[in-house]
């Protein structure tokens, strides 16, 4: 069993360097984080990683001695970048030196050293190396560890350790050696002597073992750049949305998000035919299983086969008995799965924890999702066991006291305190600051919870099934009305963030109500009432929607959960809006994600500062936010298709879009049920829509405004 440090938030948290001081690189359950020279310096939390370990926690290039300085870097790709930097002699002119670097299950790195000078020059030059193996919430926690002694076998160098029982070895080798190293104390050495304008180049290979079985290095010296580009990089590709005439923000947001969510995928050695994404680099580099579900809901404009593989690894890994050390129960879908302390190289054999309470009405969401968007109907004949054990769950262990909603109390003192998406320790909390006492019943668990029994409905639709569909659309009936009934707080005019164990109102005002509003929970008459907060000084910072008002008492801009802006949250947020006919609301808060994207290069992070915009002209960092981060990167795709206000069902042969008015989207091409299909908004504002697989229609209406609300309170 993991320590419980791993799933609960006790320790602190290393903060990265600030913005521009960091490179970092990712590929599946790999990434590397570097300073902008390329060099890894054993100062804070850098490091290459693989699987959870730190195998390099230094990797820094010498030049007589010297660090070299910095000039630019560039990526290539989200595994891949160039480094640039420069020293220099004083009358001996500068020495350029060019970094090539690939990551994936360890590391490829180029190295080129070119006199720019008019003489010739001598120089030494150096490559320290050093690993400590450590796991990688040691280095999340900032606890030192010490490094692990170098050795040599052969022409490469090595260096072994075991950490919680796991031995592991890295290996850095220069197939090409052209007899130019010198002896190095700290790793590797050169001795050059250079003619004024000639270039000397090496490469070097970092593999990496595990229990003594190496992992497969994708780039290998000898080989031409690019020619392992990683395979779900390309298909992701190969799908991606393409967008003419458009916002050149939103061009900008939804190529990086592409790039990003590729980058993220990772593919289990034992069904490489079900890649998953990983939540987030640097420091969520594993499977999530809320996370997976919502990029991958996120990502369907781009590519449903993404979702396909996350729900088969989610079945196969879902729970089947009851552990209180690791929350599993039977039905449950997996918070995470980690490789730290385990030999594991599969994610069957991972150290799993299932302490959430979302992540198993999600799943449900996400199989009627894939449905609507036109998949094989044998992959979702094949995902409906799974489906219904998920809500047995929900029905029995996720609604432990039969009142109908779904809560969550951790079964260990080394679980999650909070198990929705704000898992933070102090982020359920009522207007005056008071900490909720559980079982916590969630508002937006409840609108997921909402979705999945219309989901199930809508599938057994499709088999003819007339028990099922009165069942599943009566539950959810029952649960709207009850939702309405106690989480509406009609002396505030919103909704409760949560109910606590004794059933009362968690009164705080949050951004949670736009994940109700996405669901489909909220009934039409409170609809007018969230929207107007959402969009209100309360909660919009200006760079998005808070997670919590600036009038609560625990409102921190500079917080995890309480007052920070996270993209995916105020993406959802404006879908919602968009489902309840405030496309105007929507695109507001799109315009904002967008700048906020363009001050971040086109992607956005995790999370940043909630601080108001007209006080901060720019979003002001988290400290450790990750970059890229799945479902922050997976936002501009959401904030397309809620642009573009689409909504497919195969089931019934329609696709529902309609480009909202006054943006200038132009042209968007997209896949659907096999088919590429365009949209384009007219000059006139008609729009046309072409592509469609046969016997599919588009509809063209807006979604309308729900009615002015009644009397009722």
């Amino acid at each position: 069993m993991p320590t419980g440090r791993q799933w609960t938030d006790v320790d602190g948290v290393a903060s990265l360097p600030r913005p521009g001081g960091l490179v970092t690189l990712v590929e599946g359950s790999t990434f590397c984080l570097s300073d902008p020279a390329g060099d890894i310096v054993p100062e804070g939390p850098v490091g290459l990683f693989v699987l959870d370990a730190r195998v390099l926690s230094r990797w820094e290039l010498r030049v007589d001695g010297q660090p070299v300085e910095a000039l630019s870097s560039a990526a290539t790709q989200p595994f891949a970048t160039t480094f640039v930097s420069r020293t220099a002699e004083a009358g001996a002119g500068h020495l350029l030196l060019v970094r090539r670097r690939e990551i994936g299950s360890g590391m490829r790195e180029t190295l080129e050293v070119r006199n720019y000078g008019r003489r010739p020059r001598t120089v030494q030059i150096e490559l320290c190396v050093a690993t400590d193996f450590a796991d990688v919430f040691d280095v999340k926690a900032g606890v030192p560890i010490s490094d692990v002694a170098l050795t040599r076998a052969g022409d490469r160098l090595s260096i072994s350790g075991t950490r919680g029982g796991v031995s592991r070895s890295v290996h850095v080798a220069e197939p090409d050696h052209r007899g130019t190293g010198v002896p190095s104390a700290r790793g590797l050495g050169w001795r050059l002597a250079l003619a004024p304008h000639s270039v000397w180049s090496t490469c070097l290979e970092v593999t990496v073992d595990v229990q003594q079985q190496p992992l497969t290095l994708p780039f290998r010296c000898g080989a031409p750049a690019g020619s392992a580009r990683p395979r779900r990089h390309v298909g992701l590709h190969s799908h991606a949305p393409a967008l003419t005439m458009s916002d050149p923000r939103l061009v900008r947001a939804v190529s990086r998000a592409v790039d990003d969510v590729s980058s993220l995928v990772i593919e289990d050695p034992q069904h490489p035919e079900a890649p998953v994404i990983a939540a987030g680099a640097p420091w969520f580099m594993a499977l999530f299983g809320r996370d997976s579900l919502l990029t991958s809901y996120m990502s369907f404009i781009v590519d449903p086969a993404l979702a396909i593989g996350v729900l088969r690894t989610l079945a196969r890994l879902q729970g089947t008995a009851v552990d209180l050390a690791t929350e599993e129960q039977p039905g449950r879908i997996l918070h995470e799965v980690r490789f730290n302390s385990t030999a594991a190289t599969d994610l069957d054999d991972g150290h799993i924890y299932y302490g959430t309470a979302d992540a198993t009405p999600l799943f449900v969401m996400l199989v009627g999702e894939l449905a609507r968007w036109g998949a094989d109907p044998s992959v979702v004949e094949e995902l409906l066991p799974h489906v219904d054990r998920a809500l047995a769950w929900i029905e029995n262990y996720g609604d432990s006291d039969g009142d109908g909603y779904v809560e969550y109390e951790r079964l260990n003192p080394s679980g999650l305190a909070n198990q929705g998406w704000k898992d933070s320790w102090d982020s359920i909390s009522s207007v005056d600051g008071s900490l909720a006492e559980g079982p916590v019943a969630l508002a937006e668990v409840q609108g997921y919870v909402y979705a999945a029994y219309l989901a199930r409905a809508e599938l057994a639709v499709d088999r003819g099934d007339d028990a099922t569909v009165q069942r599943y659309q009566a539950k959810a009936a029952h649960l709207r009305a009850a939702f309405d009934r106690d989480f509406w707080l009609p002396e505030h005019g919103w909704f409760a963030l949560a109910l606590d164990g004794a059933k009362r109102p968690v009164d705080a005002l949050a951004s949670n109500m736009g994940h109700c509003l996405w669901t489909g929970i909220v009934e039409p008459a409170r609809a007018a009432a969230v929207a107007a907060l959402l969009v209100g000084p309360e909660l919009r910072s200006g760079w998005g929607v808070r997670t919590m008002a600036t009038s609560m008492a625990r409102y921190d801009p500079l917080s995890y959960h309480n007052g920070s802006v996270w993209p995916h949250d105020t993406a959802l947020a404006a879908a919602g809006l968009s489902r309840y006919g405030f496309a105007d609301e929507a695109a507001q808060l799109i315009d904002e994600l967008l700048e906020a994207a363009e001050v971040h290069g086109g992607r956005l992070p995790e999370l940043y500062a909630g601080l108001a915009r007209e006080d901060v002209a720019v979003p002001v960092s988290y400290p450790s936010s990750c970059s890229p981060q799945a479902w922050a990167s997976a936002a501009p795709l959401l904030m397309l298709r809620t642009l573009l206000a689409l909504e497919p069902s195969a089931r019934e042969g329609v696709v529902r879009v309609a480009p909202a008015t006054g943006r200038p989207l132009g042209g968007v091409t997209f896949s659907f049920a096999g088919a590429r299909v365009s949209v384009q908004r007219r000059d006139d504002g008609s729009v046309r829509v072409t592509g469609l697989p046969a016997g599919v229609v588009a509809v063209t209406e807006p979604p309308a405004r729900p009615a002015a609300p009644t009397a009722r309170s």
